[in-house]
């Protein structure tokens, strides 16, 4: 009998308490040595974007300490926090949202930003990415999967809603990442195959009404520009005509670092920010890319553990979602810049020079580690 109460007592307490140091302050050592990795290599590569621009360099670095700060303090917070305040989240989300289309900042013709006195201006769509697969996480949690139609309907609504305001901003690149979290959510609460078929099918034939009502211009040229660069080659087409030379120039090994002509000759636009991709390409070839590619990798694979052995329902879809928006993250960004993908704006997750998508991202990573970090073992 004593024996049997001591394995219970060993098996109820948490799990930190057999993992030491990295248990203790939620952190996953093996997530974070890759995102490192990742981020160390960034920075090498934002030398040579910026053309060696060490102010821009040391900038970036200030905003990485940031979002590993961030990272650690939502690492800390136990899911059930995340549960438990997703909704009102979601609520000061929308209504900050429907803010920034009253009184919002505006720039280079979009309102994208928020400004409160006495605080620096923040972007509120970048909240959603993270606040939208939790809130429909929680939703669809609360009920038995998979879920019913109408649970359905109810978490596609909290997906689009603020997907909607986000387009009005106008920021299709934003929308898209908000829509493809939480629909990941909705994916992987277990839904049938005929009701994804269906709803392919109503994206295929609402597509023509999106292009002659909802699309803007722009947005409308960025797709052209795909189909037929070479239609405008000194206009439209510029960006990706040298995004592809750039790429392609850089052959098997690439041309040496700070070498590349396309970036430092100012062929290629904004090398430091959407298509820094090309110039790692350019200046390492296709083996600094599968460098890259393979660090993207084992850090998707190390999520993806992290959401398999999570221990309830609202976890596994938090930590599937958002792993998979960091997926789209690269392969949107890789596809657009190798021409594969209209230009649609998302840069290159951990990478590319900014700062309000280097603290969101690390703030979901802290939301990963504290899923893996705050598992209890099953007691007998």
């Amino acid at each position: 009998m004593a024996a049997r109460d001591f394995f219970r007592q060993t098996a109820s307490r948490p799990l930190m308490n057999s993992r030491g140091f990295w248990a203790a302050i939620h952190v996953d050592p093996i997530l974070l040595v890759l995102l490192l990795s990742l981020i160390s290599l960034g920075l090498f590569v934002l030398y040579s974007g910026a053309d060696r621009d060490i102010g821009m360099v040391k900038a970036q670095g200030v905003r990485i300490g940031l979002a590993l700060v961030v990272m650690l303090v939502f690492a800390q917070l136990d899911p059930a926090v995340y549960r438990r305040w997703a909704p009102w989240l979601y609520g000061v989300g929308v209504i900050a949202l429907i803010s920034v289309l009253l009184v919002g900042i505006g720039a280079k013709g979009a309102q994208r930003w928020l400004a409160i006195p006495g605080l620096p201006r923040f972007q509120p769509s970048e909240l959603m990415k993270l606040v939208v697969p939790i809130t429909a996480a929680w939703y669809l949690s609360r009920h038995f999967l998979p879920p019913r139609l109408r649970h359905v309907g109810i978490a596609l609504l909290i997906v689009f809603l603020p997907m909607g305001l986000i387009v009005k901003q106008p920021d299709l690149g934003t929308a898209l990442l908000v829509g493809v979290a939480g629909l990941f959510v909705v994916f992987f609460a277990g839904i049938s195959w005929r009701i994804v078929g269906a709803f392919f099918a109503a994206v295929s034939v609402s597509a023509p009404l999106m292009w002659f009502f909802v699309m803007h211009d722009y947005q409308k040229q960025r797709v052209l520009t795909l189909l037929d660069p070479e239609s405008d080659p000194l206009g439209a087409g510029w960006n990706i005509i040298q995004s592809k030379t750039a790429i392609g120039s850089g052959g098997w090994s690439g041309k040496g670092w700070l070498q590349g002509t396309q970036s430092h000759l100012a062929f290629l636009p904004e090398s430091h920010t959407d298509f820094i991709v090309a110039v790692l390409a350019e200046e390492f070839g296709f083996v600094g890319m599968m460098v890259l590619l393979g660090l993207y990798l084992m850090i998707i694979l190390r999520c993806l553990y992290i959401a398999v052995y999570a221990q309830d329902s609202f976890s596994r879809l938090v930590a599937g979602a958002l792993t998979m928006t960091f997926f789209i993250y690269v392969f949107v960004n890789v596809g657009m810049v190798s021409g594969l993908l209209p230009i649609v704006g998302v840069p290159l997750p951990l990478v590319s020079y900014g700062g309000t998508s280097i603290v969101t991202l690390m703030a979901a990573f802290g939301i990963l580690m504290s899923i893996h970090t705050h598992r209890r073992m099953i007691t007998a």
